[in-house]
């Protein structure tokens, strides 16, 4: 006789209460326990879609990952628009305030996460890597426009803007940096390239 309550849509169920349990505590809390609890359902719920709780962790940080796309695309859309420095300073704002720092410290936390990630996501960190890209894909449609200088190094610029960026927003314990931070360390990034 069945018990329980079917629940739909359980990865996503699962995805969600696991950020909720990240955001909240932090990677060390981030247990299948943890996870299962949050999501109000059984610990063999989780297990009985991931072979263990590692591959959990690698699905859903590419899950998050993959949930950039649509920050990417509004970014790119913004190009020609705005300001250069306001336009990458909300990007960046808006991916360090996601749950995309919290994930940073879990993949350090984790080896066999990293291990798991490295078969599908060779170089990099994941967050990071797809951060860089976005920025970068950016700079190059604002290059074309004539925003930014025509020789300017736009695969140099986004790394240093999103590593510049994640030391702002490192400290999950602290408040995040305001805006008038991240517009500073931006356009001290990129003054020079901006026409």
């Amino acid at each position: 006789m069945p018990t329980g309550v079917a629940m739909r849509d359980v990865r996503g169920q699962l995805f969600d209460a696991a950020e909720r349990v990240l955001l909240r505590e932090g990677p060390s809390a981030l247990t299948s326990r943890a996870v299962t609890a949050e999501a109000d359902c059984a610990k063999g719920v989780l297990h009985r879609h991931f072979a263990d709780f590692d591959a959990f962790l690698a699905e859903f940080v590419l899950d998050r990952v993959d949930r950039m796309d649509a920050e990417a695309a509004a970014l790119r859309d913004a190009a020609g628009t705005g300001t250069v420095v306001g336009n990458l300073s909300a990007a960046l704002r808006a991916v360090f305030t996601s749950v995309a720092v919290a994930i940073l410290p879990l993949i350090t936390f984790r080896d066999e996460l990293r291990a798991r990630l490295r078969r599908t996501w060779p170089a990099g960190v994941p967050v990071l890597t797809e951060a860089v890209e976005m920025i970068a894909s950016y700079l190059a449609a604002e290059r074309e426009l004539g925003r930014v200088a025509a020789d300017a190094e736009v695969d140099l610029l986004a790394p240093t803007l999103v590593g510049a960026a994640h030391l702002l927003f490192a400290d999950r314990t602290a408040a995040p940096p305001d805006d008038e931070a991240v517009r500073r360390t931006v356009t001290g990034v990129v003054a020079a390239a901006l026409r």
